[in-house]
């Protein structure tokens, strides 16, 4: 029964383990860039696999940053998309390049970062 439980616990200790992975949007009020994203992509975002892989969370660009969250440089422009792993910024879009853009720099901002999509 010991080995059993060791090899066990041994077994759980080898697997990865996921990382937190968030989609944060620094945003503010009257941008007619964050507009648009809001009405191409935010309907259907949680929805995608880039979705479900990194949830977004928005920020007024204007507020302080959570101290739980660590940008590589300020946050400046709107819309601008920083993709955080475990609390760190792995890269960023800064505005917004229309839909079939955002697909792409965002797919490979995810493959760089190696976070799967099929969670």
């Amino acid at each position: 029964m010991w080995s059993l439980a060791l090899s066990l616990t041994l077994a759980l200790l080898a697997l990865p383990t996921l990382a937190e992975t968030r989609l944060i949007m620094a945003e503010e009020e009257g941008c007619v860039w964050c507009a648009r994203w809001n009405e191409e992509i935010a309907p259907i975002y949680p929805k995608t696999p880039e979705g479900r892989a990194a949830p977004l969370q928005r920020l007024d660009v204007h507020d302080p940053p959570p101290e739980t969250l660590q940008f590589a440089r300020s946050l400046h422009f709107t819309p601008t998309f920083v993709l955080m792993v475990d609390g760190v910024e792995a890269s960023r879009i800064e505005g917004y390049p229309g839909e079939d853009f955002f697909w792409g720099l965002l797919g490979q901002m995810l493959i760089a970062a190696d976070v799967p999509l099929s969670r």
